[in-house]
């Protein structure tokens, strides 16, 4: 064949390969790139049929580790959504008619991971936002009518991680909200304020065998002291409270692999005390407190491992539908449903790399369930949504 029919021929063969529509996507495809500024306007992403997507934050290219959604700003009625990223900064995101703009405070120069909200401080009026990180820095952010922020170190742990930090009521010895944090290597602090200077002071309670990687705090039981379920790099589910001689721990649930995250179900009549548990080798386990006491795990689901995020909530249009939902180094969303069959696993959103953290919120009234704050390797942070009217029948005809 001469060279000019060879040159138009692969001429021809790679205009139509050009051409030919792209192969199918088995599920949801990857959210792009923001084309867009959250803090200018709305920003669309991929998300599967029944949900809705949207940039909050664009952090190229450093990680953000945990998040979560505080009323930070009461007298703004939405809840702020808070990330800690890899470079020790705190992002405190102020959502405006589907806006989100971020304020950016602490500055610690590796990463911060530990996060909780709570009125620790009396010596400040309202809750206050208490971050911390790889450096064993503790750092106390407090939120200001105005819409500032102020962010100062008040406590330095050497030679430690602070991974774990949790407010509540927790000491009985004492009225008021304290602050708990949890290390490595493994130990547990108690964190109070104390002085008229606005400075704190830390107690070590205790010397843990392994690094607590989530905590929560469980709803009141009556008048005892709060307690608080953790879950460990040793692959220990268990609850801590602390009493009049110091820690008390119950050992729930042991497994020969490190757990990773944790999630409560919300309280409400007639049910029971559940927590579910993520396992680094891909199982996410299910642990009901019975009315005796006993506990009852039992996994419901065997998926890609590294799950890094979890979270339980109302997530269904049907409220008595338990909906738990998932996030991790496979990089999708996962929303598991319990059905009359048993549980269902369905990709609800692709991230653009690994995911870290999973949290639930309530920042979008038209629909009758809560929302997913997501964030990871990707540098974002990404919402997850439910479409205007969903679960709601107010707008039915006839209604």
């Amino acid at each position: 064949m001469p060279a000019r029919s060879i040159i138009a021929s692969l001429l021809a063969w790679a205009l139509a390969a050009c051409a030919s529509p792209p192969a199918p996507i088995d599920g949801p495809p990857p959210g792009p790139t923001a084309g867009g500024d959250p803090s200018q306007g709305v920003v669309p992403l991929s998300a599967q049929v029944g949900w809705e997507a949207f940039l909050a934050l664009d952090n190229q290219p450093t990680g953000v580790w945990t998040v979560d959604s505080f009323p930070v700003f009461p007298q703004y009625g939405c809840p702020e959504v808070v990330g800690l990223d890899d470079q020790g900064r705190c992002h405190v995101l102020v959502s405006y008619s589907g806006k989100w703009t971020p304020t950016t405070v602490a500055h610690d120069g590796k990463w911060l991971g530990g996060l909780a909200h709570g009125d620790v401080d009396p010596r400040v009026a309202g809750a206050e936002l208490y971050v911390g990180g790889q450096k064993g820095n503790l750092y106390q952010v407090v939120a200001w009518p105005s819409g500032a922020l102020d962010c100062r170190r008040i406590a330095e742990i050497p030679g430690r991680e602070i991974h774990t930090l949790v407010a509540g009521d927790l000491d009985p010895s004492r009225a008021g909200v304290e602050l708990l944090g949890f290390t490595s290597p493994g130990a547990l602090y108690l964190v109070r304020p104390s002085g008229e200077h606005g400075t704190f002071e830390l107690e070590l309670l205790q010397e843990l065998p392994g690094r607590v990687r989530d905590a929560k705090l469980l709803p009141a039981d009556g008048g005892a002291p709060q307690q608080i379920a953790t879950v460990s790099r040793a692959g220990r589910l268990a609850l801590l409270r602390l009493g009049p001689a110091g820690p008390e721990w119950t050992t729930v649930h042991e497994a020969a692999m490190g757990m990773g995250r944790l999630a409560v179900r919300p309280p409400g009549p007639g049910r029971e005390l559940v927590l579910y548990t993520t396992l680094d080798d891909g199982r996410i386990l299910r642990h009901e407190r019975k009315p005796s006491g006993e506990w009852v795990s039992a996994a419901i689901y065997l998926g890609p491992q590294g799950p890094r995020g979890i979270a339980a909530g109302r997530f269904d249009a049907d409220a008595e539908v338990e909906t738990v939902a998932i996030f991790g180094y496979s990089g999708a969303v996962e929303l598991l449903s319990r059905r009359p069959d048993g549980w269902r696993a369905e990709t609800i959103f692709v991230d653009r790399d690994k995911g870290h953290w999973l949290a639930a919120a309530e920042l979008d009234g038209r629909n009758a369930t809560q929302e997913l704050l997501a964030s990871g390797y990707g540098a974002r942070i990404v919402v997850l949504a439910r479409p205007p009217g969903y679960g709601r029948s107010e707008l039915t005809a006839g209604q």
